[in-house]
Order: C-alpha cells, then sequence, then structure tokens
C-alpha cells in the first residue's frame, strides 16, 4: 500500500481536528440543542399571546378572528368609540408598574443585542406582553409582530443567562427567539430567519445562522400545528401581464417610499407632541383611545392589527377612495395608538399602508393603461413589501416575508424592484429605519456600526483597576484645584478617551460617584485602548465565523 493511502486517515483527521476543537470549545452543539428549545417555547409563548388578543377582543366584539372591522360594524357606534378609551384606563394604570412605563419592541432588542445579549429581564418583558395583548384587543391601532420579537427576545435572553453561554452565544440566542417569533407570528420561517439576521444581529455569520434556522423552523411547526398550514393572506395565482408594467412598478417604489418616510414622522411627530403634554402617565391612553374611537366609528378597519381590511385589498374588495381614506385614517390612527403608550409594534401597520398604497395605485394605473396593468392585487403586494422594507429598514428580509405571507412567488422581479426601490429612498431621505430612529433617541448609534456603540455603551468600570481593601488608599482629590481630573465608573469609554486625548494624560484616578474626593481606582489610557480594539475584532470575528 503506498505511503500517501496508509497516511490519509491521519491527514484527514489532522485536517478536521482543529475545526472539531473550535466547533466543541465554542459550545455550537449546546447553541443547537438550546436554539430547538427557544423556537418551541417562544411558539408557545406567540400562541398564547395571539389567542390572549383574541380573548380580550371578544369581550366587546363577540369575536377573536381577525374580522375586527366586521364585527365593530355590528355593535353600537358608542361602543366602538368608548372601548378604546375604557381600555385605555386599564392600559393606563398598567403601564405604572411596568418598570420602564412603556411597553417593549423590536428596537429593545436591538439595543439588547449591542449591549452583548444583555439587559431584557424576564417577568418585565412577560408583563409588557400582557399589557400590548389588552391594548390590541381593545382595539389599539397597530401591530402584534414587534411586541411578539421582544417577548421572544426575553425569553430567549433569560435561557442564555441561565445557562451562561457566552456573549457571542447569547446574541444569537437572542436571534433565535426573534426569528422563532416572526415566523410563529407570520407563518414564514425563511423570513423569520433573515429577519433575525438582517434586522436584530445584522450579519450571516454560520455559526449564528444553523442555530437561528433551527429556532425559526421549530416555531413555524409548532405554530402551524395551532393554527393551520395557510399562508397569512391568499390571493389568487396572478401574474404580470407585460413587461412594460417595469416602469410602474419602480414609480410604485418611489410612491411608497414617501408613504413609509410620512408615516415615519407621523410617528416622530406625534410621539414628540405627545412628550410634551403634561398629563399623568395613566391618562395618555384614555385620551389616545378616545381619539382611535373617534377614528373608528367612520372607519372600523383602523382598530387592532388590521390583517381584515390588507386582505381585502389584496383581493380587489375595496374602492379607491376607501382605500386612500385608510391610509391617511391608519396613519394617524397608528401615531396616536403609539404616542399615548398603547402597546404595538409598526411591523403589520406598515404592510397596512403598504396594501392601501399599492391597492390605490393599481387602481389608477388599471385605469390609464387598462390592456396593460396587472390585477390590483399585484400591485396590493408589491406596496406591502415596499412600504414595510422603508419603514423597518430590511428590504430582503422583507422581500421573502411577502413571498411567504401570500405564496406570490411569480412576482419576484417586480417586488425586488419596488422594494429596492422604496428602501433606497426612504434612505436617502430619512437615513434611518424607524427602529434605529428610537434607538437614537436612547443615545446608542447602532447603525454606524459596532465602533460607534461601544464608545458609547463601555463604561470605565469596564476596564479600570480597582483598588483593594487591603491596598494602600491613595490620598482624597481635591476637588478646589482646578488641575484636578478624575473619571467615574459610569462613565463612558468615548468620554475617557476624550479626557486622556485633551489632557495628555496616560493614567487618571476613578473616583466613586457618590463621593468625588475618594478614588476607587485607575484607568489607563493603554488598557482602555486595548480593551476597545479586543471589543472591536471580537465583533469583527463574531460576524464573520
Amino acid at each position: 500500500m503506498p505511503e500517501i493511502i496508509r497516511r490519509l486517515p491521519q491527514i484527514i483527521w489532522q485536517w478536521i481536528q482543529p475545526n472539531i476543537s473550535m466547533f466543541m470549545s465554542t459550545r455550537q452543539p449546546q447553541l443547537w440543542l438550546v436554539s430547538l428549545v427557544i423556537g418551541l417555547c417562544v411558539s408557545v409563548a406567540a400562541i398564547l399571546f395571539r389567542e390572549l388578543i383574541g380573548l380580550v377582543q371578544f369581550i366587546w366584539l363577540l369575536d377573536s378572528s381577525e374580522n375586527v372591522a366586521s364585527a365593530a360594524r355590528n355593535i353600537p357606534w358608542y361602543v366602538v368609540l368608548l372601548t378604546p378609551a375604557a381600555g385605555g384606563l386599564l392600559i393606563g394604570i398598567a403601564l405604572n408598574f411596568l418598570e420602564a412605563k412603556r411597553t417593549g419592541g423590536a428596537a429593545d432588542v436591538i439595543e439588547a443585542r449591542a449591549l452583548g445579549g444583555r439587559n431584557l429581564k424576564f417577568w418585565p418583558g412577560v408583563a409588557s406582553s400582557i399589557v400590548t395583548a389588552a391594548s390590541l384587543g381593545f382595539g389599539a391601532s397597530a401591530g402584534r409582530e414587534g411586541p411578539m420579537v421582544h417577548l421572544g427576545a426575553t425569553i430567549s435572553s433569560s435561557i442564555g443567562q441561565a445557562l451562561r453561554i457566552p456573549a457571542w452565544g447569547q446574541r444569537t440566542l437572542l436571534a433565535c427567539g426573534v426569528a422563532s417569533a416572526v415566523s410563529a407570528s407570520f407563518n414564514a420561517p425563511i423570513a423569520g430567519a433573515l429577519f433575525a439576521h438582517e434586522v436584530i444581529l445584522g450579519h450571516y455569520a454560520m455559526r449564528s445562522f444553523v442555530p437561528v434556522v433551527i429556532s425559526s423552523v421549530a416555531g413555524t411547526i409548532l405554530s402551524r400545528q395551532w393554527f393551520g398550514e395557510a399562508a397569512a393572506f391568499v390571493i389568487r395565482h396572478s401574474q404580470i401581464t407585460s413587461y412594460w408594467e417595469f416602469p410602474a412598478f419602480a414609480l410604485l417604489g418611489v410612491v411608497c417610499a414617501f408613504v413609509g418616510v410620512l408615516f415615519q414622522f407621523s410617528l416622530i411627530s406625534s410621539d414628540y407632541v405627545a412628550r410634551n403634554i403634561n398629563i399623568p402617565l395613566w391618562s395618555r391612553p384614555v385620551f389616545g383611545g378616545l381619539l382611535v374611537g373617534a377614528i373608528a366609528i367612520y372607519y372600523p378597519e383602523v382598530l387592532g392589527v388590521g390583517y381584515e381590511a390588507t386582505d381585502q385589498a389584496l383581493h380587489n374588495q375595496l374602492p379607491l377612495l376607501m382605500l386612500l381614506s385608510l391610509l391617511f385614517a391608519k396613519t394617524i390612527a397608528t401615531s396616536i395608538t403609539l404616542a399615548s403608550r398603547f402597546g404595538g409594534g409598526i411591523i403589520a401597520p406598515s404592510l397596512y399602508l403598504g396594501a392601501m398604497a399599492g391597492g390605490a395605485f393599481g387602481l389608477i394605473a388599471a385605469r390609464l393603461f387598462p390592456d396593460l396593468a396587472s390585477s390590483e392585487g399585484i400591485y396590493t403586494l408589491l406596496g406591502m413589501g415596499a412600504v414595510a422594507a422603508s419603514v423597518i429598514g430590511a428590504p430582503i428580509s422583507t422581500t421573502v416575508m411577502m413571498f411567504e405571507l401570500t405564496g406570490g412567488y411569480d412576482l419576484t422581479v417586480a417586488l425586488l424592484l419596488t422594494v429596492s426601490i422604496s428602501a433606497g429612498l426612504s434612505q436617502a431621505i430619512h437615513g434611518r429605519s424607524f427602529f434605529q430612529w428610537q434607538l437614537e433617541a436612547r443615545g446608542l448609534l447602532v447603525q454606524d456600526g459596532p465602533h460607534r456603540y461601544l464608545v458609547q455603551n463601555t463604561r470605565v468600570a469596564d476596564f479600570m483597576t480597582f483598588i483593594a481593601e487591603d491596598e494602600e488608599q491613595p490620598e482624597p482629590l481635591d476637588l478646589d484645584d482646578e488641575n484636578t481630573v478624575s473619571l467615574k465608573p459610569t462613565d463612558t469609554l468615548e468620554h475617557a478617551l476624550r479626557t486622556f486625548d485633551q489632557g495628555g494624560y496616560d493614567q487618571l484616578p476613578v473616583v466613586d460617584s457618590r463621593d468625588e474626593t475618594k478614588i476607587i481606582g485607575w484607568a489607563s489610557q493603554v488598557v482602555a485602548l486595548r480593551y476597545f480594539n479586543k471589543a472591536l475584532i471580537d465583533a469583527s470575528e463574531e460576524e464573520h465565523k
């Protein structure tokens, strides 16, 4: 036997052994198993969340289905007017017991990812989900997917911390919870996995991709066992009439970009106005609910998640005037809902507005070019994907989501064109997604890359050297000396590096936040830079392994 053949097993083992060792040392087998558990747990939570919405809704509509508008038309107008306000009173009281005085959403999950997979507590997250489910059940004009994303991430974060998973693994488990939540909500496993990578993680590293997919598939299977195999929206088989329509598809992308940007500006401005109105927290949802109820008397389609009206638009059941009216009514109702502290998200409203904009565009196109225009349902589908992509900043997962939601795989090229133009123009005009704007308001600039949020969220306490109790204690600082410069443990890395640079210091004392004369440790510029560089390297490795 030739020597090379005899040594072949040894050569192969020498080749694969380091890879297997790395695979085992990073606890990836455990992560795969945990991701399966998370997928199933989050799917159960998503089912309970949806059923709780239906239960609250049944109390006043005697209907727990998605047909909220139809049920609202069968009850007295004053019930429609007053129920969101009455529910708002309960929500307002409950908000006072929430730690953040508001419900959680997708932006909180992105923030937790930036902070190393932490900062999501289990029981506050569960309480937030209950308040959100009650909000939507009482008719709040918002979506259920963002709160479900928060709930899924909360569950996965708690499991990851209990098992002491390393930091990169905890971020991956956050994405697993998100993927399962999205797939269970939309019955869309591919979109769930892509959404978790595109929006939450911001990368497609292989060691994260596998557990995220496992969790997404597990969530979908369990959800389908409960809700059935059908997609969220069912459309008739349709195809593009002519390739001459592609300029119209591009123009629809432009229209949807402006719809998405205006929707975001409406959300931002209403939130600004609400923050500058000095009224008790408990009363905010009451007034907001009353305004939403007043709109719902004339347009009950704005109540709740709004999937009934979205489905009607997909099936050409709404006239042009109604489509345009609902476009404005839903924008106003959702802005009021979120500004008044009701729980809810913006993914479903984005799909809703896209359906109305696309449906109206399709009707107008059919009147102008009757021989060329495809069915209204096609434009509705394209509009849904385009507006949602511009608002949440996720064109890839949104495109796939539209395929899975409707089964409309024949529209691949048109959907890609419309979504990309809408997302690109929205970025050019607004410069950020709505989630990124929410984080900016908290001082977290995740869209600028890891170097930006690392210097903002790393504290001096993370890299300083503490003085032990048995060591000789330094003399107290003289605060009257204008040359005295010090840092606090809560100061950011950005502030510390700027202080080192401006004064040319190699080392600075770190003082007690409660007693600025007491030195509790030392901060070194070299150590601070070394910590920062290592964090950047770790972030880069995590995105590529």
